[in-house]
């Protein structure tokens, strides 16, 4: 249900690239999510960085929302970058997996992979 790569990139640099690789593939970025920063301001010390991407291809999200308005819970995909051990890494949960847990529509599994494949490729591009 994951897909995640390693990246030689810092976490910055990774998401400054991911987010290039998304307008490329005519996506947008909704929101940059800075857990580092808002676990910190909680009071929490977080030792990783963690940078969490809402991204979405607002045609791709009315064909979901058409057939069925509930799915709008699982929108838009988010793609993290986030280190680990000294290594940045670049990953997401698969819209495929995801959606047939919550769908069995054929045609919005076909969407899910096109989103799917879509943002493998900018995860690729950004790594």
């Amino acid at each position: 249900m994951k897909y995640i790569v390693d990246s030689k990139k810092s976490v910055a640099q990774a998401v400054a690239d991911l987010q290039e690789a998304v307008k490329r593939h005519n996506f947008g970025v909704l929101h940059i999510h800075n857990l580092q920063e808002t676990m910190r301001k909680k009071g929490v010390e977080f030792p990783e960085e963690c940078q969490i991407l809402e991204i979405c291809n607002p045609h791709r999200a009315k064909e979901v929302l058409a057939s069925d308005m509930s799915l709008n819970m699982a929108l838009p995909c988010r793609v993290s970058v986030y280190s680990q051990a000294g290594t940045t890494k670049i990953g997401m949960l698969r819209p495929s997996a995801l959606l047939a847990t919550l769908s069995d529509s054929p045609a919005l599994a076909a969407v899910a992979m096109e989103v799917e494949a879509a943002t493998i490729r900018m995860i690729e591009e950004a790594k």
